[in-house]
């Protein structure tokens, strides 16, 4: 990864429950967890957890998606004491766990852009 770039961290999730209630009760422990963690990571720049409302057979339970001042900063927060407490948590919980972490230059991003044709 470019050292100058912002770093993308997205982590989907299932999540278990016997029933849709504890289901549901699962994934407000997760999302709550991840929302403490706003401000208290350096070099965490943005941070949103959503749920899935599309009720599709393949669609993941949660999605953490999050930027990172860069890689050195996404692996800071990888051994930070707080996410790691709030990952031992929540482990016995996911039943599934997907993540794509990748490279983004925002101005490279808005200089490679073509114009729209006139």
């Amino acid at each position: 990864m470019n050292p100058g770039s912002l770093v993308r961290h997205i982590v989907m999730w299932n999540i278990a429950g016997a029933t849709p209630a504890e289901k549901r009760a699962n994934i407000e422990r997760l999302r709550q967890g991840f929302e403490r963690l706003r401000g208290r990571i350096p070099g965490l720049l943005q941070l949103d957890i959503g749920v899935d409302s599309s009720g599709v057979d393949y669609a993941c339970d949660v999605v953490l998606y999050s930027e990172f001042a860069s890689q050195a900063a996404l692996e800071a927060y990888a051994a930070h004491p707080e996410h790691l407490q709030l990952k031992a948590e929540l482990g016995s919980m996911r039943t599934a766990r997907h993540q794509v972490d990748y490279a983004w230059a925002p101005l490279a991003a808005a200089i490679d852009t073509p114009e729209p044709p006139q």
